[in-house]
């Protein structure tokens, strides 16, 4: 009897529990992102407005290029307005034509093949002297810290102030480049006249403006690494070149590969380099796909706002392929980025 006394309240228990168990199962867990967003609500708030005005800069003129890229406006046909009379749009939607005629088009290919060669110049040879000088500036010599300042020096002065001094030093007739040359008997170079020369010079001015951010992010993954490694390495009678391939790259890797992506993103769309040192020219040869973008909206007649778009909507696929393509790389590789 009192077996069956104390059996019971559990029966009774157990009758609950399951009378319970319904009405628990059916409310749903949260969401993430309403998790997310009832934990971290004050992150969420103080980031909303900065996430608004950068949607409103730059997801506007997306959107807007992207829609004009598939149709035919120029400057004759867009709305505008002449003295007091206002004249709508006229232009019309032609779909996929503006991408199949640059793709298949002499002018997109030329100019890529350049923009690319530009690319992979400026960032290996910035990747290069920007390796050397971290590694010189990471050892202990006199006069460290002058040596960095004056090597920061190029990232610290506005970059269109830098180009116009590159600019002069270029000039045939009275820069300080051919006087040089001219007081060893040599004959003037025609650094901005000469297509080959044209594109030599806005290469070395690239990569002088890019050699600061270079140093500066290898150098702070050189401090990173322990010590302790390159003293156990030469005690085990490891080379330079040795200690240099199988600890100071790997060390470096992370770093090395956030550097050259970003530089190449921002070599990729180097407009004020190329713009204010040669406008493209001499005739078109060191004309990148940017600089060619901006001259079908505001230099050429009519202007083709259309095409330009087009340019730029081209530019931004293929910089997101890039990354894509380099992210994958990283991956195979067992780097997590």
């Amino acid at each position: 009897m009192a077996a069956a006394d104390t059996g019971r309240p559990l029966v009774k228990a157990a009758g609950e529990d399951i009378a319970r168990g319904p009405s628990r199962a059916a409310g749903k867990p949260p969401g993430g992102l309403r998790r997310a967003l009832s934990t971290h609500w004050y992150a969420w708030t103080m980031v909303a407005p900065v996430v608004l005005v950068i949607g409103v800069i730059i997801g506007y003129p997306l959107v807007r290029g992207v829609y004009l890229s598939l149709t035919d406006a120029n400057e004759r046909n867009v709305e505008r307005s002449i003295g007091v009379n206002h004249l709508p749009a006229t232009y019309e939607f032609v779909g996929l034509d503006n991408y199949v005629d640059a793709l298949t088009g002499s002018q997109f290919l030329a100019t890529l093949g350049w923009t690319v060669l530009w690319t992979v110049a400026c960032v290996s040879v910035t990747f290069a002297l920007g390796m050397g000088l971290a590694n010189m500036l990471n050892r202990r010599i006199a006069g460290r810290g002058v040596y960095r300042m004056l090597l920061v020096l190029p990232w610290a002065v506005p970059g269109f102030v830098s180009v116009f001094a590159w600019r002069f030093l270029y000039n045939q007739d009275n820069g300080l480049l051919n006087k040089i040359l001219a007081g060893g008997g040599i004959d003037a170079v025609p650094w901005l006249n000469d297509p080959t020369w044209a594109k030599f010079a806005v290469i070395t001015v690239n990569v002088w403006l890019g050699i600061p951010f270079m140093m500066v992010a290898l150098l702070g993954g050189l401090q990173s690494i322990p010590g302790e490694l390159y003293e156990a390495a030469e005690m085990d009678g490891a080379t330079a070149w040795q200690r240099f391939r199988n600890i100071t790259m790997p060390g470096l890797r992370p770093v090395s590969t956030t550097v050259i992506l970003l530089s190449t993103i921002w070599t990729f769309n180097m407009f004020p380099v190329i713009f204010l040192l040669t406008r493209g020219g001499p005739g078109e040869a060191t004309q990148i796909l940017v600089t060619q973008a901006y001259k079908f909206s505001f230099e050429i007649s009519p202007r083709d706002f259309a095409q330009s778009s087009t340019w730029g909507v081209l530019i931004l696929v293929l910089l997101m392929l890039f990354a894509a393509v380099y992210r994958r790389v990283l991956r195979k590789q067992g780097e997590v980025w």
